[in-house]
């Protein structure tokens, strides 16, 4: 297996990394090696043409419901952000 050194990690970046093994109960190593795992291999996040058509399916459930600029003024206006 590859040995990877990662130089220049952000303290915050590192803590959040720390936080989360403790979480789960894992080494800093395997946490970091689980989030480049995810973030190399999760098709949703990465590729374009997933993304659309999880849009495109959103945009088919909402079919007919429609909002004004006003309707979403007033809204945020009695905090329904």
């Amino acid at each position: 297996m590859a040995t990877l050194t990662i130089k220049n990690l952000p303290d915050p970046l590192y803590a959040q990394l720390k936080a989360r093994a403790a979480e789960h109960r894992r080494s800093i190593n395997s946490e970091a090696i689980l989030a480049v795992e995810r973030a190399l291999t999760d098709a949703r996040a990465g590729d374009p043409a997933n993304l659309l058509a999880a849009l495109r399916r959103s945009r088919a459930r909402l079919k007919g419901v429609y909002l004004t600029d006003r309707e979403l003024r007033t809204a945020r206006k009695s905090g329904r952000a």
